[in-house]
């Protein structure tokens, strides 16, 4: 008899090894404490099944792929991603997950999955729900229960929409930041707001002095003068919020938030709330009226009509901020000026540069640059300025750069130490393919920083630079409509620096705009005509 039979018959084929790998997953992290918990739940269940298909060579593999407190509406999850990294290895025959939205929720990074189990001939299967992709009626049911799982989540995403509408509706609160002059009420499970009577008081105190001054800076000082500070709330981490100075955006959203009037607003609609007013409908209207009367009067310093020659290039250097364009009228007379943010927002008591006339100051830069083609001292130091600047810049992305190589290679190391030493580990796999990720993500940062040091070092300004590009300046912007000469100022200048202390400016030019106007290649009106 010979050695494959008994008993006159053949002894039966062994079936093939399936190596399962069991995917858990909870969305909140409520309960993971336990010593029991929904992942073990799931998992109990799966290992459950797979040893029930112990005569079809099944096994679970004891590398555990957990995903507690992440959502399924993405695939950025430790668990999953190491799950991954395991199957592109060759580790996995099988995943096996205690319901299908446990792997995912979104239909198109189920997909994305499947492609991925599909070019590694790996199965899925799901244990409530009885079906195996190694077949074709498992992949139908596979892709119905995806699309109501979808379906089914934009349902819930319509519902809780659909219930903020209604709750805006009945005048219910929507939630955030509690406003000034309102605390939360949790106590009946619903939060709502009512009103702080300290606080109210000084809502009521914002939109008086907004009606007698009509300045929102003005008012923002008057508070500050006052010591009062926005308001200030701890969220659910602990964490505390608010509670800083008041300032001009500050009382422009008191101003304008229709809660103060009882009112609550969704998608435009307006709607009676069921909580009690800080202000009578009159004021708010009032205090609306004013505010539209003095943004139509002020709109037009949000364009550069005046073809303001320093608008987006002048900066503060007492606190450095920015300073913008701006003008009055007297009469059918226009006066422009430059103002420093911190100033507008805050007030003078926080700037002390003042309004500057913006005639002169434009004046004064016009002068300087035309002093760098006729003046040795003045192009010498404009020179010494520029180096020290590019040198500063070349100096910093070094310091990355070799910040950056210092990473490289401790991530390559890394990747060769887990390679040796825990070649079939999930967990290094998991880690390695993290590591490739900052590898990849660190090389094109250095690519950056090369990119970027080699245009520094390409753009180190030389006497001739200069000297080509400034010689002839007089003469070039006599020649150019004032539109241009706002372009050319953009091109040439990086920043202006006006010291209030002095009365002092200081240019620092972009090297690629000198360069291009010694070349020639700033063109003039005959150029673009």
């Amino acid at each position: 008899m010979s050695r494959g039979t008994q008993n006159g018959k053949h002894a039966a084929t062994p079936p093939p090894q399936c190596r399962c790998a069991i995917y858990t997953r909870k969305s909140s992290e409520e309960g993971l404490k336990q010593e029991f918990n929904s992942l073990d739940a799931q998992r109990e269940a799966a290992e459950a099944y797979v040893a029930s298909q112990r005569n079809e060579g099944w096994s679970a593999l004891p590398d555990r792929y957990d995903d507690g407190g992440f959502s399924g509406g993405n695939v950025d999850r430790p668990g999953l991603k190491s799950l991954m990294a395991d199957i592109e290895a060759g580790k996995i025959d099988c995943v096996v997950v205690y319901k299908v939205d446990r792997l995912s929720r979104s239909l198109m990074d189920f997909a994305r999955l499947m492609e991925v189990f599909d070019r590694h001939k790996v199965s899925f299967v799901s244990v409530t729900q009885h079906f195996n992709t190694t077949h074709s009626m498992g992949r139908l049911t596979l892709n119905i229960l995806l699309s109501f799982a979808q379906f089914e989540r934009e349902i819930i995403g319509e519902r809780i929409r659909d219930k903020i509408a209604a709750a805006k509706k009945r005048g219910k609160w929507g939630g955030g930041p509690p406003p000034f002059g309102y605390d939360v009420d949790r106590s009946n499970g619903s939060p709502r707001l009512v009103v702080n009577p300290a606080e109210a008081s000084r809502v009521r105190h914002i939109f008086e002095r907004y009606l007698e001054l009509g300045s929102l800076l003005s008012v923002g000082e008057d508070l500050c003068k006052r010591g009062w500070k926005t308001k200030s709330w701890r969220t659910k981490a602990g964490v505390v919020r608010g509670g800083v100075e008041w300032d001009r955006h500050s009382v422009y959203c008191t101003l304008t938030n229709p809660i103060y009037m009882g009112k609550v607003v969704h998608k435009g609609e307006t709607y009676q709330g069921q909580h009690e007013a800080i202000v009578e409908e009159e004021t708010f209207r009032r205090a609306h009226v004013l505010m539209q009367k003095n943004s139509r009067t002020r709109g037009n310093e949000l364009r550069n009509q005046f073809g303001a020659l320093l608008r987006k290039l002048l900066y503060c250097k007492g606190c450095g901020s920015a300073m913008v364009h701006t003008f009055t009228r007297r009469g059918n007379k226009a006066y422009r000026y430059y103002v420093c943010c911190n100033a507008i927002k805050k007030g003078r008591a926080r700037c002390q540069s003042g309004s500057l006339p913006a005639l002169e100051i434009e004046k004064a830069v016009v002068e300087q640059i035309r002093c760098v083609g006729q003046d040795q001292s003045v192009l010498e130091e404009t020179l010494s300025a520029s180096r020290a600047q590019a040198a500063a810049a070349i100096e910093q992305l070094d310091a990355e750069l070799r910040i950056v190589n210092r990473g490289l290679g401790r991530n390559h190391a890394e990747i060769r130490r887990l390679a040796t030493t825990e070649p079939t580990s999930s967990a290094s796999a998991g880690r390695i393919t993290d590591l490739n990720d900052q590898i990849r993500e660190a090389e094109r940062r250095a690519s950056e920083i090369g990119a970027a040091l080699e245009r520094h070092r390409a753009e180190v300004l030389s006497a001739e630079d200069l000297h080509a590009a400034f010689a002839d300046f007089d003469n070039v912007w006599t020649a150019l409509a004032p539109r241009e000469q706002v372009r050319m100022l953009q091109l040439l200048i990086n920043k202006v620096v006006f010291d209030a202390l002095d009365s002092s400016i200081e240019v620092s030019f972009y090297p690629s705009g000198v360069k291009a106007l010694a070349g020639g290649t700033v063109e003039g009106p005959e150029a673009q005509a």
